[in-house]
């Protein structure tokens, strides 16, 4: 994380203009009592009337300097205060994005969010307007001491006792309100997750028929939140009213000792004057002290958490000089690879096959073999725990990030489209190289044109979001279509037909068979998806159990021919549909 003085040094001409400002504008204040005893003293008092339109005339100046320079000071900080926040909000954000896929296995998107959001809101006020009041009690308060101790250095160490009083009273619930802020923010992030999953999954909730179990989920949370901003409120009114106490008597105590030292000659009238007002003007720092210790402490809580998250470092990162591949062709090879998580729990153990580029190779198994993982260890989302990946021979590990991920196009099993329209869902990660022929082409080729060209605004048609309101087999010809339009030399279809019907998959496996010079990896559950695949592995419990062609896995009357059994209840004989054209031809 970067430091906080890093932000301030950025905007260092601004803080100085506000400050600036600030000083003038507190000055111009503490002019305001020595006017008012120069009219009691020599105008009243002394009888001089001359001095008078002078006198007034000074008011009148320090009252249209205040409310100049105190406009450029408050609006200063705020702006300032903002730019700050953004350019935060955009360092956590993109450190966030940079930080591997295991961080984000373990930590809540609610809790994300508020780090994000919330968090840096109160970094904000800090930055802003509760600074500037902070820098403006410290101060206003030092210059009506230095006034009233030129005034009278005895009347001046009762408002000096006060001040002390005050400060201890703010290191106190400092500390008493630091560690429930801890926990506020903590229950915060927790309700933001339970809320934020709730309205993602709606429809689940709906269908299950969990309203109410989902709403006393979020109600305990709720309470929980309520009863800490209690306990916070009860710090704060217990110890609020000190501060209340002590400004009230102040301005009754310099008056009644003051007037003491008026009867025995020792201040003038004018002076006492000047002396009530200075005690006026120094009750509301010691009133704000109890709030701006409230919300600074909520800003330092704040703090703690952000560096929490830049204490986290990616696992996975760009090598410090990357190899660069002059053209990726898509040749991949798996070398006795395994790979298990933090928990030590074995996801793959020993696998090793090789595909050459241009060719197919279909991956099968039960739930929680290991297909999928292996997809991410190729995209390098995990590293291999032993093994080697190579991508036209070279090790994945020594390749930059940006050129490994984006020569793969990737067909989620769990399809994520955007709040867009779909032609911006189609377009990306290649926004600016994707025309709209391209984008065309390739939803003829996923078989989503028809469903397309049917909406009333068709491309432009802004779909809700995760892709609500369309179907599931709708969100996955768009994902294989946003797939296909960046033509990048490697495919990867992560069971990607599953919520297809049977003639649009077949369609689309037809397209697939004729689609040449790519490097095809498909993962599904379905016999008919990897059926001509080149080489078919079928794994179970993390390691390849079976592997080769459709007809060789059939012979073997293993997993393979048992799958095809339950599927299809018999084994015909099969054909590659391109190598049937061809006879027909």
């Amino acid at each position: 994380m970067k430091k906080i003085s890093y932000y301030l040094l950025q905007y260092k001409w601004n803080y100085l203009l506000a400050v600036v400002s600030m000083i003038l504008a507190v000055s111009l204040d503490m002019l305001s009592p020595q006017l008012t005893r120069h009219i009691i003293d020599d105008v009243i008092v002394g009888g001089n009337l001359s001095k008078l339109g002078f006198l007034l005339a000074g008011i009148f100046l320090v009252g249209a300097g205040r409310c100049v320079f105190g406009y450029i000071k408050e609006f200063t900080f705020d702006k300032t205060g903002s730019s700050i926040a953004t350019e935060m909000r955009k360092d956590l954000f993109a450190h966030i994005q940079s930080l591997s896929t295991e961080f984000f296995d373990e930590t809540n998107t609610g809790e994300l969010m508020a780090r994000v959001k919330d968090d840096i809101d109160r970094i904000w006020n800090a930055f802003g307007y509760l600074g500037m009041l902070i820098l403006e009690v410290i101060f206003h308060v030092s210059i009506i001491l230095v006034c009233m101790y030129t005034l009278n250095w005895k009347l001046a160490l009762l408002p000096t006792i006060a001040m002390i009083i005050a400060g201890f009273i703010a290191v106190f619930m400092e500390k008493k309100l630091g560690s429930i802020y801890e926990e506020i923010s903590e229950e915060n992030a927790r309700l933001n997750t339970v809320a934020e999953e709730n309205l993602a999954g709606v429809r689940t909730v709906k269908a299950f028929a969990r309203e109410k179990f989902e709403i006393r989920k979020f109600l305990s949370h709720n309470n929980r939140y309520y009863e800490l901003n209690m306990k916070q409120s009860r710090v704060f009114v217990k110890l609020y009213p000190y501060f209340s106490l002590i400004s009230k008597l102040l301005p009754l105590l310099v008056l009644l000792i003051g007037g003491v030292f008026v009867i025995r000659d020792e201040l003038t009238l004018g002076s006492l004057s000047a002396f009530v007002e200075y005690s006026t003007n120094i009750v509301w720092p010691m009133e704000m002290l109890g709030w701006l210790t409230n919300d600074f402490s909520s800003a330092v809580g704040s703090i703690r958490k952000i560096r929490g998250i830049y204490k986290v470092t990616p696992v996975i990162k760009d090598p410090e000089k990357p190899a660069r591949l002059p053209k990726v062709c898509g040749d991949i090879e798996f070398s006795h690879v395994s790979f298990h998580k933090a928990d030590k729990h074995e996801i793959l153990k020993d696998i090793s096959f090789h595909v050459k580029a241009g060719h197919t190779v279909g991956i099968m198994g039960a739930t929680g073999s290991g297909k999928t993982s292996i997809i991410q260890l190729l995209q390098r989302l995990y590293d291999a725990t032993d093994g080697t990946i190579f991508l036209d021979g070279t090790d994945i590990r020594k390749l930059s990030l940006k050129q490994l991920r984006g020569s793969i196009s990737l067909v989620m099993q769990d399809v994520f489209l955007f709040s867009d329209t779909i032609s911006e869902n189609i377009r990306l990660g290649k926004r600016d190289l994707v025309d709209a022929g391209t984008i065309r082409s390739a939803s003829d080729f996923a078989q989503a044109s028809g469903f397309i060209n049917r909406l009333e605004n068709t491309y432009d048609t802004v779909i809700g979001e995760r892709g609500v309101g369309l179907s599931g087999g709708q969100k996955q010809r768009i994902s294989i279509a946003r797939a296909l339009a960046k033509k990048n030399p490697i495919l990867v279809l992560d069971d990607s037909t599953s919520a297809l019907d049977m003639e649009t998959e077949s369609a689309i496996q037809q397209e697939l068979s004729r689609l040449s010079g790519i490097t095809k990896i498909i993962i599904a559950h379905r016999i008919s998806a990897v059926r001509y695949a080149d080489e078919i592995l079928v794994l179970e419990n993390g390691r390849i159990k079976e592997r080769g062609t459709h007809e060789e896995l059939l012979g073997q009357k293993g997993l393979y021919y048992e799958t095809y059994q339950s599927q299809y209840g018999g084994v015909p004989e099969l054909t590659n549909p391109a190598a049937a054209e061809k006879k027909e031809v």
